[in-house]
């Protein structure tokens, strides 16, 4: 058996601990280790607060279908978070309709098997800095994590985390 939800939700900071609480929820319900839903639910807690802040207000790129080269695209006001629950992994999506990853993160073209995301070369984060953590966060609590921009659509991290399940639990490998 498995589980996959997804959620619009507004770029408001009330839509980030929804999220988590949904997300934990889930993974209680369905028998998965404290440990690890805890570090997902850190992660998703990351990713979102990155979407509300920067995921809106996008300023076209030039690019077919957008408003015009400078002047600000339609932004939605929402971002999307998909979590699949599925055996021995769990992964979890979340896209925004922002400006994407800058320039300077260093994107490369998507191999093949990350379809039209790309995975920005991270810098080391700043200790001090009161923001720009998250990313790497994000990645500590992870197995596997893409960063990438969806021309014309904002940005998308996607990350993912094996599973362990506690004794009894609904969807066991």
């Amino acid at each position: 058996m498995s589980i996959w939800w997804s959620l619009h939700l507004r770029r408001e900071a009330a839509s980030v601990p929804l999220a988590r609480r949904f997300l934990l929820g889930t993974m209680e319900t369905a028998g998965v280790d404290p440990d690890i839903s805890f570090d997902l639910s850190v992660a998703l807690s990351e990713a979102c607060a990155n979407a509300v802040e920067h995921g809106g207000d996008r300023t076209a790129l030039g690019e077919p279908g957008d408003t015009g080269y400078g002047r600000p695209a339609a932004d939605s006001g929402q971002y999307r978070v998909t979590a699949y629950l599925d055996g021995e992994k769990c992964r979890i999506e979340v896209s925004d309709s922002g400006p994407g990853f800058p320039a300077r993160r260093a994107l490369r073209p998507a191999a093949p098997s990350e379809q039209q995301y790309t995975r920005p070369a991270l810098p080391a984060p700043d200790a001090e800095a009161e923001s720009g953590r998250g990313l790497d966060l994000i990645q500590q609590l992870s197995d596997h994590v893409q960063f990438g921009n969806r021309p014309g659509h904002g940005a998308v991290v996607r990350f993912d985390k094996v599973l362990k399940w506690r004794e009894g639990a609904l969807l066991t490998v």
